[in-house]
């Protein structure tokens, strides 16, 4: 039986819009970033290829994150020796995001216009990571940048895990809002296969085996199909403006039987404060803050959101001076 909600006039951006296929055991989310992704990118003066790359990743995060349940942040995290040396995104527990990208321009001029991750980002790792705070275990998976997409590396990921049977898809791109301006996109797809519950009802012996048999090559086809259904989204479909992602769930799913549920607001909004940079200067011996003045001045930009925080020659001072709490 299929279950849409009668009122999902809910807005088509910055959303995680979760589902669940019970046919096919699997449940799965769309992420749609509109706003968000368009603040994040336009902070920094990136070139187009690392923008939409990052774009991408972002929407990758945010769709990785929503399929876990943690108090902290979710961070998702490339390093190579590629053009493209460091790119990361995270996301709290609370639906904020953010995200930067290091790179060589001088070596990303020579690649072209869509060059595969290889090409980006070199040799190097693609890092999953679950932070829950003080007093914890930090969760970390990593797997080599094995693929031509991100998606694709964590494919690669995804086969490497027993227990996490999932599939992804994602895009990004740049579009021209109602002001005629340019605008960051991005858009994924995921579904996750759900733990087998176990065969029903009471056979024995050679029927049981048959009827386990059964179920679990049933299992199978459901997933595939699954799969290929989420893969026949468009990179197109998943950022459109005028596709909610209910009506794309709904084009994928609907004549399967699929669920929709309530949507996650998803926001851009950075941890950095002047607080906390005061915090981490006052861990410096004051020689060596000393060092990082220039023309009395030392600047503070915070990588994620760019934020530039000044201190004067008496900023500086103070830091030394005020009281605080280690």
């Amino acid at each position: 039986m299929t279950a849409l909600r009668s009122n999902l006039d809910i807005s088509a951006d910055d959303v995680v819009l979760p589902f669940q296929v019970d046919p096919f055991a699997t449940r799965g989310r769309v992420v749609r970033l509109g706003s968000v992704v368009d603040s994040i990118v336009k902070r920094h003066v990136y070139p187009p290829l690392v923008a939409r790359t990052l774009a991408e990743m972002i929407a990758m995060a945010a769709a990785l994150a929503a399929t876990l349940k943690y108090d902290g942040v979710f961070t998702l995290q490339t390093k190579g020796d590629g053009p493209i040396r460091m790119m990361l995104a995270d996301v709290t527990s609370g639906g904020s995001v953010r995200g930067y990208a290091q790179y060589d321009a001088e070596r990303l001029a020579d690649l072209g216009e869509q060059p595969s991750v290889p090409k980006l980002f070199g040799a190097g790792y693609l890092a999953f990571t679950v932070d829950q705070g003080e007093h914890t275990e930090r969760y970390q998976g990593i797997v080599e940048l094995t693929g031509a997409t991100l998606a694709e590396c964590a494919h690669h990921y995804f086969r490497q895990s027993e227990q996490f049977k999932a599939g992804l898809k994602a895009a990004a791109g740049a579009y021209q809002d109602e002001n005629g301006e340019l605008a960051w996109r991005a858009g994924a797809i995921m579904v996750q296969s759900l733990p087998s519950e176990g065969a029903q009802g009471s056979a024995e012996g050679r029927d049981l085996d048959r009827s386990l048999a059964e179920m679990q090559e049933e299992a199978e086809d459901g997933w595939r199909r699954a799969l290929i259904l989420m893969g026949s989204a468009t990179s197109a479909e998943l950022v459109d403006p005028a596709l909610p992602p209910w009506k794309l769930v709904a084009r994928l799913f609907l004549p399967e039987g699929v669920k929709i549920y309530r949507p996650h607001d998803l926001r851009h909004a950075c941890r950095c404060s002047r607080e906390r940079v005061e915090t981490v200067l006052r861990a410096f011996p004051r020689d060596e803050i000393e060092d990082l003045k220039v023309d009395g001045t030392l600047v503070v930009t915070c990588e994620f959101c760019n934020t530039k925080h000044v201190f004067d020659e008496a900023g500086v001072a103070a830091l030394y001076e005020q009281p605080h709490n280690s």
